[in-house]
């Protein structure tokens, strides 16, 4: 097998962790990118090509990330990651760990850890890599990634989040919450929604969002139930699609350019947490992306003619 052929086999795996360890599709295609430089550059064939590239692109990951979290410090508003339509690494014996350790709560539980911690959590408790394996990733000992990983433990579990189990019954409670986000319906809408639902949104100060966090069923479907049927009245769609492994769907303008995204959490019957990303700098990965700030002018015009 050529270099090539190795590096390609492998890369669903390489942008599975760098993306959990960065919270960013295009920061962890650029580490993917950055890793193959770096196989490609080396003059001696490692014995494992995991184990070479996955290190690799765990420390790369790591410096990233070091970096990033500044700039998360200084964001405006809430900062969600970088919404992802599927993950390209699949094993059926972590289907489970791998779908919720993507997810938009997890990801943000994920900001807790310091990078080493993360990186060391990702490794191995989502893709089950050896405590060898994760020390020569992340340039510690054994020993040291053992107490990196109790520390990790002990945040994640503090507020791991929970989903339905059968998702089967989580996409045909999405289905019904679509439905009645169409027409308008704010009575079904809350009758889907837990009583203490958030709805959060992230635009980083490049887009219209809620100016903070609605919270409370009535509250949470009332918003919804007014502006998205208004958001209808000037052409915009949208289509159901997982986000981060959750029910989700994605909203375009008139022209199929993409205006946000939308993730559901959904436990016990009920919605838990709205999430909703509509800053561009987020969104271009999934293809050509709307002008919000027009389709906000278009919504306030089409209440006004309501009124």
């Amino acid at each position: 097998m050529s270099k090539v052929e190795e590096f390609e086999e492998l890369r669903p795996l390489l942008f599975s962790i760098a993306y959990r360890i960065l919270g960013s599709v295009g920061e962890a295609e650029d580490a993917v990118q950055e890793t193959w430089l770096r196989f490609d550059g080396s003059s001696t064939r490692p014995t494992s090509a995991k184990a070479f590239l996955s290190a690799a692109v765990t420390r790369i990951s790591i410096d990233v990330l070091r970096s990033a979290r500044v700039r998360r410090e200084e964001y405006v508003g809430p900062w969600f990651p970088e919404p992802l339509l599927s993950d390209p690494y699949q094993d059926p014996a972590q289907a489970v760990e791998l779908a919720d350790s993507v997810s938009m709560a997890a990801l943000l539980l994920l900001e807790r850890l310091s990078p080493l911690e993360r990186a060391v959590f990702v490794l191995r408790e989502v893709f089950a890599f050896e405590f060898g394996e994760v020390a020569a990733a992340v340039g510690r000992s054994e020993a040291a990634c053992r107490q990196l990983l109790v520390r990790a433990r002990r945040h994640m579990e503090a507020g791991r989040p929970r989903f339905e189990a059968d998702r089967q019954e989580r996409h045909e409670l999405a289905t019904r919450f679509f439905d009645a986000l169409k027409s308008g319906d704010v009575d079904g809408l809350r009758d889907l929604l837990a009583a203490d639902v958030q709805l959060v949104g992230d635009g980083g100060g490049k887009a219209p969002q809620l100016a903070k966090a609605v919270r409370g069923a009535q509250n949470v479907a009332r918003v919804l139930g007014t502006v998205f049927p208004l958001m209808s009245r000037i052409d915009v769609t949208f289509e159901q699609h997982e986000v981060n492994g959750q029910p989700g769907a994605i909203f375009r303008d008139r022209d199929g350019k993409v205006l946000h995204t939308l993730a559901l959490d959904v436990l016990d019957g009920r919605i838990q947490t709205i999430r909703t990303v509509i800053n561009p700098d987020k969104l271009g990965h999934l293809g050509p992306v709307a002008d919000a700030w027009a389709v906000d002018r278009e919504v306030k015009q089409a209440r006004r003619q309501m009124n």
